[in-house]
């Protein structure tokens, strides 16, 4: 799914707009016991109440596409018969109220969930009259060619709020309050089937996970027993570590600030293209970053080898899963540096007098501690 797709579902999760005639829920212990199941009808709900709940199905359908949002893809032999897909399917098919499946559904997933504390697992089934566009984008509410009907599912910590003095208007005085168990935003969860080219496809999934640093593999393997990415931060490592593994002594500055500079680029045209695809770049497009750098064939070859090893053979990016679009970082033991990814010509390396030094351009305004500093002329480094 695009992120006009997911955008065009997303809207639809609110009381005046969605079908969904009830919200299902089923409220976890840490000991992973049921502490209760529940039928809310949205129709009987106070307004802001409904709001709440739509507020947490909607949220499963933000982030971003490859790093919070992640399509899974069913295999055929799946479709065609296998446990996973069946129970999606029918739970659909049964639009959430056969009690039988709901609880075969909590039974599945309660084991594979590690959150810490309670939690809760809502369900909800829309079903949309997909209005028809023109080739000009011009949406025709009146003709609908396609019934979309998903379900979704949202899993969201529960915490214990912290004792607070609070106001009592009947005493008008302050007094201690209870605890109170608050529902928090999802952490996972997901929509079945994909809504891709706006209709149905039931060979997709889109899963939603909070964390870049978790993918929830076991609930992933229990729903969907499907391949999904490694987490956004893991993949950040992987692919620092296979440049600085693969290219070894050729992996200098100049090498490291081109390839942040292309896939800088590459983002920032693709978000001025306005295209709903998400941004994915291939293996050979950083290895052509990395001949016209100069680096040599030998370890353009191991970083293709590593490559496939760390994340699948000829496996697509998402490139801001593998740079920080918005700052280039630089350690040493005892310093850290921040800049821009517009100005990283200001840094450079250079060997003086046998000693490796990073040198930083200070032709501007410089602070220390937030004073402002002054750079003599002829002022020397102190070594």
């Amino acid at each position: 799914m695009n992120t006009k797709e997911i955008g065009e579902i997303r809207r639809r999760q609110r009381r005046d707009r969605s079908n969904m005639t009830a919200i299902y829920g089923c409220y976890v212990n840490e000991q992973k016991e049921i502490i209760s199941e529940f039928r809310q009808s949205v129709g009987m709900m106070p307004e802001n109440e409904a709001e709440r709940y739509f507020g947490l199905i909607r949220r499963t359908l933000s982030g971003t596409v490859g790093k919070n949002l992640i399509d899974v893809t069913f295999r055929t032999a799946q479709v065609a018969d296998s446990p996973e897909h069946k129970m999606l399917m029918e739970l659909r098919k049964s639009g959430l109220k056969d009690d039988e499946l709901r609880q075969s559904f909590y039974e599945k997933v309660i084991p594979t969930i590690n959150l810490e504390g309670n939690y809760l697992i809502l369900l909800g089934c829309d079903s949309y009259d997909v209005p028809f566009k023109s080739r000009d984008g011009e949406g025709q509410p009146d003709q609908s060619e396609e019934n979309y009907t998903y379900i979704l599912c949202a899993i969201c910590p529960v915490k214990l709020t912290k004792a607070n003095l609070h106001y009592v208007p009947e005493s008008k005085e302050f007094h201690d309050g209870n605890m109170v168990n608050v529902v928090s935003a999802p952490e996972l969860g997901f929509l079945f089937p994909a809504f891709d080219n706006r209709a149905t496809n039931i060979y997709n999934a889109l899963y939603y996970h909070h964390s870049i640093k978790e993918n929830h593999e076991s609930f992933v393997e229990a729903v969907f027993n499907a391949p999904v990415p490694k987490p956004a931060a893991e993949q950040k490592k992987s692919f620092e570590a296979l440049l600085t593994s693969a290219l070894d002594d050729e992996c200098s500055l100049e090498v490291v600030q081109t390839v942040h500079e292309q896939l800088c680029q590459q983002i920032e045209m693709h978000k001025e293209s306005k295209v709903p695809d998400a941004l994915l770049i291939s293996k050979e497009q950083v290895k052509d970053t990395l001949q016209s750098c100069g680096v040599s064939e030998e370890h353009i070859a191991k970083f293709s080898v590593d490559y496939d090893e760390a994340f699948g053979f000829e496996a697509e990016l998402h490139p801001k899963n593998i740079i920080d679009d918005k700052k280039i970082e630089i350690h040493t033991p005892d310093v850290s540096i921040k800049v821009s990814p517009e100005r990283s010509d200001l840094i450079e390396t250079r060997v003086i007098g046998g000693v490796k030094y990073i040198l930083i351009s200070a032709e501007e305004d410089v602070e220390v501690n937030g004073v402002s500093i002054h750079i003599g002329e002829e002022e020397k480094a102190t070594v």
